[in-house]
């Protein structure tokens, strides 16, 4: 990339981000509206562009040389970044497979608006782009390194940083908490910048801590909604299904897997008096169940689509479930096109050897629990899958928790039951 000849004023650099926000108003008009709830900012600091998950900041050199479309896309790209909360949800994952998994969603995000021209040498995988960033993260480890993505640009940095001054525009508002930012430089770049001293605008922060946290959540929460909100008052109807999911993941987020499984395993009819104190402490608000016993019907898709790290993840859980309230009378079954078990497990059992490798076939299971139910007791099913196969025509006596491993189908493509995501 060809920096310009002469360096802009800060009313120019300016003028380039007002004229990449009104041409966003004119072919997404809700990308337009988001982008009014981030702050922009220009630093030296950065190779080409960051952000702090609400500051965007772009190099003002690097991204004043972009072609108009592509530095549209980068601004967007960035947006994206922020209003996902991908700065924050990296958590301990490792940071350059993050970053990839991070990327992809933006990029096949940008790509589908069409109007737009993503940078030479940004990373697409439209078999990928759809899950959450999350779910890619999983899939993206359990390929092989050369068959990976390569990236580009590092665009998630280790640690959050604050700008205490920008390159040709106005002083940044500098918050006393630190952030996750992610940003469009180069790691080894940016550190021998810091060693060196060639540029005070970007200082290493402790981690972000959980109000600031909770505050950009809130923030970026209120400017979907607002944003949504618009696009329907201007009669320009919904955004893409793919999208759409995206978004739901900051509005309405889908609660950790294995909370829900717990709340789903203990769950009768029963009014219970509060909640089990003993698992407070892990941010589990499960109710105290009592008296009444309940029978779970679990069966776990071998047929080659459930690794064995989501396996014992499962396992590991179930058991959990089980030590804590022993009124649970759990059976266990594998089954690829057909089902093998059952078989009754306790707080002390060992873990039958799975078995299987065929084809995945649901209806076995579901017979075999229309035989083995006592109707006498609360019932449910859980099903660890990833979802493709052949359903019963009919939806089951039971309620069913769909339990889906990292690149299973989509949660609404289940015909009956409830579906939640697995992954760390």
């Amino acid at each position: 990339m060809t920096a310009a000849a002469d360096p802009l004023s800060g009313t120019e650099l300016e003028s380039l981000i007002s004229a990449s926000r009104l041409r966003l108003r004119m072919h997404t008009p809700f990308f337009a509206a988001l982008a009014m709830f981030a702050e922009v900012r220009f630093s030296e600091a950065v190779a080409l562009a960051a952000t702090d998950g609400r500051t965007l900041l772009f190099h003002p050199q690097a991204y004043a040389a972009l072609p108009v479309k592509q530095r549209d896309a980068l601004f967007l790209h960035e947006l994206l970044h922020a209003a996902l909360l991908h700065p924050v949800r990296r958590g301990v994952r490792d940071q350059e497979l993050f970053n990839i998994a991070a990327d992809l969603v933006v990029n096949g995000m940008i790509a589908a608006e069409g109007s737009l021209q993503l940078p030479d040498g940004a990373i697409r995988d439209e078999r990928l782009e759809h899950h959450s960033v999350e779910e890619i993260y999983e899939l993206l480890q359990k390929r092989q390194k050369r068959k990976r993505p390569q990236l580009p640009l590092a665009d998630l940095l280790a640690a959050p940083i604050t700008t205490s001054e920008t390159a040709g525009g106005s002083p940044t508002h500098r918050r006393q908490s630190g952030r996750s930012r992610s940003a469009h430089t180069r790691q080894d770049e940016s550190a021998d910048q810091h060693k060196q001293g060639r540029d005070s605008a970007v200082e290493q922060q402790p981690e972000m801590d959980p109000a600031d946290r909770q505050e950009l959540e809130a923030h970026w929460k209120q400017a979907i909604q607002q944003a949504q909100v618009l696009l329907r008052s201007q009669g320009k109807g919904d955004l893409p299904a793919a999208l759409q999911r995206h978004l739901d993941e900051i509005v309405d987020p889908q609660l950790d897997w294995r909370s829900q499984l717990w709340r789903y395993l203990v769950h009768t009819p029963n009014d219970y008096a509060g909640f089990d104190r003993r698992f407070i402490h892990q941010g589990l608000y499960l109710d105290h169940l009592e008296g009444e016993s309940v029978e779970v019907f679990c069966c776990i898709d071998t047929s080659g689509s459930v690794g064995e790290k989501e396996l014992s993840l499962f396992l590991g859980e179930l058991k959990g479930i089980l030590s804590a309230y022993p009124m649970l009378r759990c059976c266990l079954w594998y089954a690829d096109a057909k089902c093998y078990g059952p078989y009754e497990l306790i707080q002390e059992s060992e873990l039958p050897a799975p078995e299987g490798g065929g084809g995945t076939d649901f209806r076995p299971f579901f017979k075999q629990v229309q035989k083995t139910w006592s109707r006498e007791k609360q019932a449910v099913c859980v099903y660890l899958t990833d979802g493709f196969g052949n359903f019963p025509r009919q939806e089951p006596e039971l309620p069913t928790l769909w339990v889906v491993v990292p690149g299973g189908l989509e949660n609404d493509e289940f015909p009956w039951g409830e579906a939640v995501r697995i992954h760390q």
